[in-house]
């Protein structure tokens, strides 16, 4: 897909928020929901998105929710690194499928790194286990402030 088209209602994201498909939830407030992928890039990779916005990518969206999501973000990459004790954390976010985006409702990665570790292919590679995740989660959640 290219950068410009129209936001699509049935994409993943949008039903994992109206409760329409299961998700281990990390943190949740007014303004944004965090959840862990499902095909981790990384152990504790860790998806942020805006609760209310049909923005396709950061190119589309209002300011105002832009930096509720920056805040988000950055509440939830500091649980990751107080949970998890990374090396280094990737934050990251995708515009476009020539760029990598592969979900079509904004959104942004953070991605715990660990020296010597290589990290998974995006969107790649095989599911995480449904309890392994749900285990992060809860441990993430655990350092939320």
């Amino acid at each position: 897909m290219s950068l410009d088209g129209t936001y699509d209602d049935g994409n993943i994201f949008a039903r994992i928020l109206r409760g329409e498909m299961p998700a281990a939830r990390v943190f949740e407030d007014e303004h944004v929901f965090a959840f862990m992928d499902v095909f981790p890039q990384s152990k504790g990779h860790t998806l942020v998105i805006p609760k209310h916005s049909r923005a396709r990518n950061l190119l589309e969206e209002e300011p105002q929710v832009l930096s509720e999501l920056v805040l988000g973000v950055q509440r939830v990459a500091r649980a990751v690194r107080a949970a998890l004790k990374p090396d280094g954390i990737v934050i990251t976010q995708f515009n476009g499928a020539p760029a990598g985006q592969t979900v079509y409702h904004l959104h942004v990665h953070i991605i715990p790194r660990w020296e010597g570790v290589p990290v998974g292919r995006h969107a790649g590679g095989q599911m995480a286990d449904a309890e392994e995740l749900k285990a992060l989660a809860q441990q993430i959640a655990a350092q939320i402030t």
